[in-house]
C-alpha cells in the first residue's frame, strides 16, 4: 500500500482548519493542522516533512501567510504550496507569485476545485519525485 502524502494545514479559523482537516484526511493524506502562522513555521521548523502545506493568508497579522509559504519553500524537499485568502490584493497575489506557490485560492473557495487542485499537483509532484529515483 502506497504511503499518506502528509499535509500542514493552517488557517486561524478553527471551522475552516477543522473541515478541511476531515476532507483530507478523508482523501488519503496524512494532516497536521496549525492555528496561526506561528504554530505553522514552529511545525515546519520540526523535523518532520511535509508533501503539501497549505496556508491562510492573512491570520495573526495581514500576510502572515506569506512569512510561512517562505519558510516551507526553504525545505528538502519543499513541499507542494497552496495559498487560501478572502482578503486577495494585487499585492499578495504578487508576492505569493514572487514566492512561487503551486496555487492561490480566494475564499470563499469551492471545495472540488480546491480538491482537484491539489489531486492534480500533489500527483504530478508525486510523479516528478518517483522519475528521479
Amino acid at each position: 500500500m502506497a504511503e499518506k502524502l502528509s499535509m500542514l494545514i493552517v488557517d486561524d479559523e478553527p471551522n475552516v482548519c477543522f473541515t478541511l482537516k476531515l476532507i483530507f484526511e478523508q482523501e488519503g493524506y496524512a494532516v497536521t493542522s496549525a492555528g496561526s502562522a506561528a504554530e505553522g513555521i514552529r511545525i515546519l521548523k520540526s523535523p518532520r516533512k511535509f508533501d503539501v502545506v497549505l496556508t491562510d493568508l492573512h491570520m495573526e497579522k495581514e500576510d502572515a501567510g506569506l512569512e510561512l509559504a517562505r519558510q516551507a519553500k526553504q525545505m528538502n524537499p519543499t513541499p507542494l504550496l497552496i495559498v487560501l485568502t478572502g482578503y486577495a490584493s494585487m499585492h499578495n497575489v504578487r508576492a505569493a507569485l514572487d514566492i512561487h506557490v503551486d496555487h492561490f485560492a480566494v475564499k470563499p473557495m469551492e471545495l472540488p476545485e480546491l480538491l482537484e487542485a491539489v489531486r492534480r499537483l500533489s500527483g504530478w509532484r508525486t510523479d516528478a519525485r518517483s522519475a528521479g529515483d
